[in-house]
């Protein structure tokens, strides 16, 4: 069963389960998807669903409606694409492996917080775990090796920095159209390639080497 998680300024808000042939997202009650910003429309846009595939549609929106930082009418989804309503983020997971039921995401009425003055109720608290940053499919910086292998770097800032000064430091940036990489301090490169200060964007298993002892690798898991 498909999915949207919904964040803003990085932080997840909650997620839905789409179980509907058509599921509405906007700022009045009525709709399935409720989002309180006054950036919102009141009918916003709508989901069509047939056959496992998903496609979105703007309903003349004052704000827009955008898929990948660019504004659409009307789009087809794809796995991970990147919805933007108002300042609200929403990632498209086509498959999910959440139950609809008691405790865990719903296809009802759920109403996310905003700038509308409204109360809302969020489905699902941030992540704050590594764990659950791996159920809700957030992008984290994996370390694979060093002192913290293992370990998840979550990107919830706009501005994540990594690395230790006066060895090797670099930043990772979130920007309108994704996830940038830039090299701050010492020998930082990218998928083997030197780093320098201008960013670069980052894609899917891309790996960041900081001084060749850290290894991350950017993935949306």
């Amino acid at each position: 069963m498909p999915k949207m998680i919904i964040s803003v300024d990085g932080v997840v808000i909650g997620q839905v389960a789409l179980a509907k042939e058509r599921t509405t997202l906007g700022r009045r009650a009525y709709n399935d998807i409720v989002i309180d910003n006054l950036a919102v429309s009141g009918e916003h846009a709508v989901l069509h669903m047939s056959g496992g595939e998903v496609e979105i549609e703007d309903l003349n929106s004052t704000n827009g409606t955008y898929v990948n930082a660019l504004a659409i009418q009307k789009q087809a989804l794809k796995d991970n694409d990147v919805i933007e309503v108002g300042g609200c983020r929403i990632h498209f997971r086509a498959r999910s492996n959440l139950a609809v039921g008691p405790g865990s995401a719903r296809s009802a009425t759920p109403e996310f917080p905003g700038g509308g003055g409204g109360a809302g109720m969020p489905m699902s608290s941030a992540p704050t775990e590594s764990g659950a940053l791996v159920e809700l499919g957030i992008p984290v910086l994996r370390v694979l090796s060093g002192v913290n292998e293992g370990q998840d770097v979550a990107l919830q800032k706009v501005v994540t920095t990594i690395g230790k000064s006066g060895d090797a430091v670099a930043v990772v940036t979130r920007r309108r159209q994704g996830y940038v990489a830039a090299g701050v301090e010492g020998n930082v490169t990218l998928n083997g390639l030197q780093l320098g200060t201008e960013a670069v964007a980052l894609q899917e298993r891309d790996v960041l080497e900081l001084s060749g002892a850290t290894r991350m690798q950017f993935v949306r898991i």
